[in-house]
C-alpha cells in the first residue's frame, strides 16, 4: 500500500526524524566507474596496492563526492512520499560536511531530519532535510549535509 502524507502536514515536521534509508555496500566497481565519470584517480580511491602502501587508510577509500551523490538514494528510501507531489528539484546545498572516509566495501546508510520548511507560493514547497550518512561499525558519521529541494505539489 502507497502510503502519501499531506505537504502541509509534512511541513510542520520541523525537527524530527523522518526516516532512515537501508543500508549501500560500496565496492571497488563503484569507485572505479566513479573515478572514471569525475577524472579522480587518485590512487586512494582506486589502487588498491598502493592505497595500502603509501595511503593513510590501510587500503582505498570512497570518494566524498560519491558518497555525497547516494544522498538521493537515500532520501528517496527515507522520506515519506507526498500526496499530490509533481516535480521535485535540487535546489543545493546549505552546508556539507565530511567528517569520516568510508572504507571501500563499507556500508552506509542516510538518516533524514526535517530541518526547514516554505510554502513560497501555493504547492512549491522549499524543504531543508539535513542527512547524516553512518558508516556501519563506525561511531562518526561519514558526512552530514542540509541539503534544499524543491517540491512542487499538484492540487
Amino acid at each position: 500500500m502507497d502510503q502519501r502524507v499531506d505537504a502541509h502536514a509534512y511541513a510542520q515536521r520541523i525537527g524530527e526524524e523522518v526516516g532512515v534509508s537501508g543500508w549501500i555496500t560500496i565496492t571497488q566497481a563503484m569507485i572505479d566507474t566513479f573515478a572514471d565519470l569525475t577524472f579522480d584517480h587518485q590512487f586512494i580511491h582506486v589502487d588498491a596496492e598502493r592505497a595500502a602502501k603509501d595511503g593513510p587508510f590501510g587500503g582505498t577509500i570512497v570518494h566524498g563526492f560519491l558518497t555525497l551523490s547516494l544522498l538521493t538514494r537515500m532520501a528517496r528510501e527515507a522520506e515519506p512520499a507526498i500526496q499530490g507531489a509533481g516535480m521535485l528539484i535540487n535546489y543545493g546545498f546549505e552546508k556539507v560536511r565530511f567528517l569520516h572516509v568510508v572504507p571501500t566495501g563499507g556500508r552506509v546508510r542516510g538518516r533524514v531530519q526535517l530541518v526547514s520548511s516554505e510554502e513560497r507560493k501555493p504547492g512549491e514547497f522549499t524543504f531543508c532535510h539535513r542527512i547524516t550518512v553512518e558508516i556501519e561499525g563506525i561511531d562518526r558519521p561519514a558526512l552530514v549535509a542540509d541539503w534544499l529541494t524543491r517540491q512542487y505539489v499538484n492540487g
